[in-house]
């Protein structure tokens, strides 16, 4: 039987570029990170503590707890080296599972074959010891396993998130190219925002980044809106434990004194969208909704503050030389309308980028998908710099 309250090797994986964010999530949490890399970060954690990153951490893609790690060298070896652990102290026979892998070896040349063969050997197992063959698919609505092998070494992890934590089940309509909720997270912890002071948010689009904002400053978790993992088809879990962990996270949630977090877009249906998203997430009366051009949006009176764009990029075909002006409008508007803020722009052209006129002071590496983006960071002094 796995035995939920001991600690073991866990991997928290996420998008690249998303360290520092992740780092940040892990230490405010207590937990201590052994080992951080682009795109995963290793620590020492019990099956239990994986119920509570998963429910936290806004910024990841999955948190891995490591059953095996073993020399693999080639294609032929898998099912002889997966079929020979104890696959009945994890899961039992009537357990539907999926598994999911990542390879770089040789041998392979098709990653689906990989995921095949650690099916049958663990069903396989199953139908020899109790004549039972558990269920497999390549969904995530059981129990999910995942291995990685780089060239003769190689690691089962389980997946106890299953499906990704970077979506984070508030956002009902999507809209027009939206941000994922954990780069959005991503961005506003680069931001620095202290979480009580203003946060504007023009061009919100479905409100994403309004919204996590909002999410950050009332200290509400991902977990909320959430109540299916893969940690919960294991043999060992309790559901006590999870509806406890799941209270606890009501309880952290807190009602700061005059925060203001304004939404804008020139779009009527973006704000009805951001305003119907907000709803859903329990945020919606902590949100000024704005429909106007970014202009026109509302800039409250403040020492400090951060206002955030995430304009279009211009990814088609002759739509760059229509946004050169709107991004020159929008250093004009930081400069003229937002002095004590911090302004950011998150954009993925840096060519348009330029044209904002003013100089950043840091370019914070992102990725949105595949797209190279920056996040553009403008210090907005009150008078001269000097003062």
């Amino acid at each position: 039987m796995l035995d939920f309250h001991q600690k073991g090797k866990v991997v928290v994986t996420f998008k690249d570029r998303f360290a520092p964010y992740v780092e940040q999530e892990l230490r405010e949490l207590g937990f201590k990170p052994k080992n951080i890399n682009r795109t995963y970060i290793e620590l020492y954690a019990s099956m239990n503590e994986c119920m509570t990153l998963n429910l936290h951490l806004r910024v990841a893609s999955h948190v891995l707890f490591e059953i095996k790690s073993f020399y693999l060298h080639h294609a032929d070896d898998i099912y002889r080296r997966v079929k020979a652990l104890s696959w009945e102290q994890y899961i039992t026979e009537t357990t539907y599972f999926s598994v999911n892998s990542h390879v770089e070896n040789d041998s392979v040349d098709n990653p689906l074959f990989v995921n095949v063969r650690v099916k049958d050997a663990i069903v396989d197992r199953f139908r020899e010891n109790t004549g039972i063959r558990p269920d497999t698919g390549s969904n995530y609505d059981g129990a999910v396993f995942q291995l990685f092998w780089k060239e003769t070494q190689a690691t089962l992890y389980i997946n106890t998130s299953g499906e990704t934590l970077a979506k984070h089940g508030y956002r009902k309509i999507p809209g027009k190219a939206p941000m994922l909720e954990a780069l959005a997270a991503a961005t506003i912890y680069a931001s620095d925002w202290d979480r009580k002071s203003p946060f504007i948010n023009p061009m919100c689009g479905s409100g994403t980044l309004a919204i996590e904002a909002a999410l950050m400053a009332t200290n509400r978790y991902p977990g909320l809106y959430r109540d299916h993992y893969s940690f919960q088809h294991f043999i060992g879990y309790e559901e006590e434990v999870f509806q406890e962990m799941k209270q606890q996270l009501e309880r952290k949630i807190m009602q700061p004194e005059n925060l203001e977090i304004i939404a804008s877009d020139i779009s009527e249906q973006a704000v009805l969208f951001t305003r119907e998203n907000a709803g859903t997430a329990g945020v919606e009366e902590l949100i000024s909704y704005e429909t106007c051009d970014f202009e026109a949006c509302t800039i409250p009176e403040s020492d400090s503050g951060v206002i955030m764009f995430n304009p279009e990029y211009g990814e088609r075909l002759g739509e760059e030389d229509e946004l050169a002006d709107t991004y020159k409008r929008l250093g004009d508007f930081m400069k003229q309308r937002c002095a004590g803020y911090t302004g950011y722009i998150f954009t993925g052209n840096l060519g348009l980028g330029k044209r904002v006129g003013l100089r950043p002071s840091r370019r914070i590496e992102f990725y949105n998908g595949t797209i190279d983006c920056r996040l553009l960071k403008f210090e907005l002094y009150k008078g001269k710099k000097s003062e």
